[in-house]
């Protein structure tokens, strides 16, 4: 029986089209007309001031990190249960990351604790946006407006989710976002920096052009351009962009075929966690998700370890998530932990992702829900 895959990037059959016009243009680098276009798109989706192509979302955060002046000693707040580069981003700046716990029910960091992670060095909170599920925005922001702290939204898995009404990663004064191929609008490997704070905007162009104003030079604004601040090359080819546009044109239809998957999965599950088995994902009332993942939390790691193994020797490719960056060799070297965080160790333990793509066939939905049944009861017996 063959595998069903954890993700296959979707394609929607405009791609090569595209960069054949990219090729036809003859300007095959950074900032040209499908980077235009799929900007404009960004700020009229999500109400950002401006929005910039990035090569990754990592690269996004850098520019965070480089827009807000973060300095040696600085700290950041962030959850622990976050992908590396949160908390890369600000190190290579040499600052501190502060290691806070998550909320037990989205797994997004808990705001309840983040006034009492605040110390005289804290310049910025970086909220991560779990699954695609907001975090609680307001009162973060007013947190961090009542210590004049920076906001910075890792919005890497949220295309298309809210909060409240709002565009996840355009309610901070910066936001960033992921077109990772594993993402659910994508171009293999890119991102964008959303800048909230209108006063960022004219900095944010020189520091994504290396440190230039060529932006401005080629807006006519200035005769020339030179290098007049810090910065890098932080720009996407225009044949990413390309693709991108194609992906960013279908990301309702994209986002309504995922959430058709993803609350098959819901509904199928119910019954397994009225007996206790597993726990599926909680949706506050007032966020919008976008079905970037379905996750599941088993009893304990043991059961997690052992349904795993048997999901994958079935054919279901299903993975874990983060390791918690407060236990990782680096993270121990560069941040520092406020108290314990015991719900981030007990719940990165316990959590499976299940394969959910835009292509998955109505047979192999049937076939994951079904394995994961089975699977599930079977382990959680044998416990």
């Amino acid at each position: 029986m063959s595998t069903i895959v954890f993700n296959r990037p979707h394609v929607t059959g405009r791609e090569l089209g595209y960069i054949q016009q990219v090729i036809d243009n003859a300007h095959l680098s950074g900032n040209g007309e499908f980077a235009e276009r799929c900007q404009r798109w960004l700020e009229r989706q999500t109400g950002a001031a401006r929005s910039l192509l990035t090569h990754s979302c990592t690269g996004a955060l850098e520019m965070s990190a480089l827009l807000l002046g973060v300095q040696p000693g600085d700290e950041v707040i962030m959850p622990s249960f976050t992908f590396v580069s949160t908390a890369n981003a600000f190190v290579l700046r040499g600052a501190v990351p502060v290691f806070v716990d998550i909320r037990p029910d989205t797994l997004n960091l808990d705001e309840r604790l983040i006034e009492a992670s605040i110390g005289p060095r804290t310049k910025v909170i970086a909220p991560v946006h779990y699954a695609g599920v907001g975090c609680e925005m307001d009162t973060i922001m007013a947190i961090a407006r009542s210590h004049g702290l920076a906001v910075v939204e890792d919005a890497a898995q949220c295309i298309l989710a809210s909060y409240r009404g709002r565009a996840l990663g355009a309610i901070g004064d910066l936001g960033t976002l992921s077109f990772h191929e594993s993402k659910n609008v994508h171009c293999g490997e890119g991102g964008a920096l959303l800048v909230n704070d209108p006063e960022l905007k004219d900095r944010a162009d020189i520091i994504q052009e290396k440190g230039t104003n060529r932006q401005q030079f080629f807006r006519g604004q200035v005769d020339k351009y030179s290098w007049i601040d810090i910065g890098s090359s932080y720009l996407p080819s225009e044949i990413a962009a390309a693709f991108l546009l194609a992906q960013l044109e279908d990301a309702a239809e994209i986002t309504a075929r995922r959430l058709a998957i993803w609350d098959a999965y819901h509904a199928a599950f119910a019954g397994l966690e009225a007996r206790e088995l597993l726990r599926r994902p909680i949706i506050p009332a007032d966020r919008t998700h976008n079905a970037h993942m379905y996750y599941v939390l088993m009893p304990d790691l043991e059961s997690r370890t052992r349904t795993l193994r048997e999901l994958n020797g079935a054919g279901v490719h299903s993975v874990f998530h983060y390791v918690p960056l407060h236990s990782a060799r680096a993270g121990v070297r560069f941040g520092r932990t406020v108290g314990d965080l015991p719900v981030t160790d007990d719940l990165s333990d316990r959590l499976i992702r299940l394969p959910l793509w835009p292509d998955l066939a109505p047979s192999e939905i049937d076939r994951v829900i079904e394995t994961m049944e089975r699977v599930t009861r079977g382990v959680v017996a044998r416990r």
